[in-house]
């Protein structure tokens, strides 16, 4: 994995969309051979329609978010539906950052992994141990 990048400015949008391709690109290859298709898009902040779906009251308060149906849910008889999409929020994610002090490609990457168990159905451990699998470079 790259150094990690110091940041004289915000990061914008675009430096946000290298880190999750980067991020993604450590998807363990089992894994990522089922993310085909599936979206990765960077915004600065949910819109009102989400956070009103989320039951959430300010966009701070979501870093990022999976929308589509997991592969576990899906019927060869299901109607045709939207693509599979993961949206990362870049300012809820900046603030993170700036609280925490954490790594900003970490942090990406976390926010980043958790939207794609999303996407496979897993619980609270299997997303636990996927982070760990990834930060230890077992991919």
């Amino acid at each position: 994995m790259p150094a990690p990048r110091s940041f004289t400015t915000p990061p914008s949008l675009e430096d946000l969309t290298r880190l999750a391709e980067a991020a993604l690109a450590a998807i363990p290859a089992r894994l990522a051979r089922h993310l085909e298709g599936v979206g990765i898009m960077v915004e600065e902040q949910a819109d009102e329609t989400t956070l009103d779906e989320m039951d959430l009251e300010s966009p701070w308060d979501l870093t990022g978010l999976y929308r589509g149906t997991p592969l576990g849910s899906r019927s060869i008889s299901d109607p045709a539906r939207m693509p599979d999409t993961i949206f990362l929020y870049r300012e809820p994610i900046l603030l993170e950052w700036i609280e925490t002090g954490v790594d900003l490609a970490a942090l990406v990457r976390n926010v980043l992994v958790h939207e794609v168990a999303h996407h496979f159905g897993f619980s609270d451990a299997e997303i636990a141990a996927l982070e760990q699998e990834i930060e230890r470079g077992e991919s």
